[in-house]
């Protein structure tokens, strides 16, 4: 017999959980009315945040960037489920920060054979501040993010355990998380 794959994996592990179905009694709301925009890598997770499941929206993807698809998330979020503050995380030693959109380019193109035609960017970046400050003056900026809704962003250090506060240039606060290596 075939060994199983990863998803065959999850998807007999959801059976099995599916028999008891502990969180059924949460809601889409998330408890403590936040959402965090945050990248997919696998080191950050609602535990290395002090969250519950349930407490929280968490949105992920490359880089935790502001995007249109990020956007219309963080706008349902708030305007059919509650959230009233939003917070985005980036880290340092992100993939995104070890690349550029052409270099990026030019690897898938090397591997398939094709030219991207979409995603038309994948918002590669080398400075951590300098696009937490860009994700933030994109969020504060939009029209359909109220002035009431709090706004903030960190930016995990990883390995280092230790957490600290700078602000930058323009007075933006980034918390630094401290985040354990896998």
């Amino acid at each position: 017999m075939p060994a199983m794959s990863v998803i065959d994996e999850v998807l007999a592990a959801n059976e099995i959980y599916s028999r008891t179905h502990e969180l059924r009694k949460l809601t889409p709301r998330p408890e403590r009315k936040l959402a965090v925009l945050t990248c997919m890598d696998t080191r950050l997770s609602i535990r290395t945040l002090g969250l519950k499941t349930g407490d929280a929206h968490v949105i992920r993807n490359a880089g935790g960037i502001v995007t249109d698809d990020t956007l219309r998330s963080l706008v349902v979020s708030h305007y059919l489920l509650g959230t009233e503050e939003i917070m985005v995380i980036n880290h340092t030693d992100c993939g995104l920060m070890h690349t550029s959109e052409q270099d990026l380019r030019t690897r898938i193109q090397n591997r398939t054979g094709k030219a991207p035609v979409t995603p038309a960017f994948f918002y590669a970046f080398q400075n951590i501040e300098e696009n937490v400050r860009h994700q933030l003056q994109k969020l504060r900026t939009h029209p359909w993010i109220p002035e009431s809704v709090a706004v903030r962003a960190s930016s995990t250090t990883s390995p280092v355990g230790v957490s600290a506060k700078s602000k930058t240039p323009d007075s933006t606060e980034v918390l630094y998380l401290g985040v354990a290596a896998g």
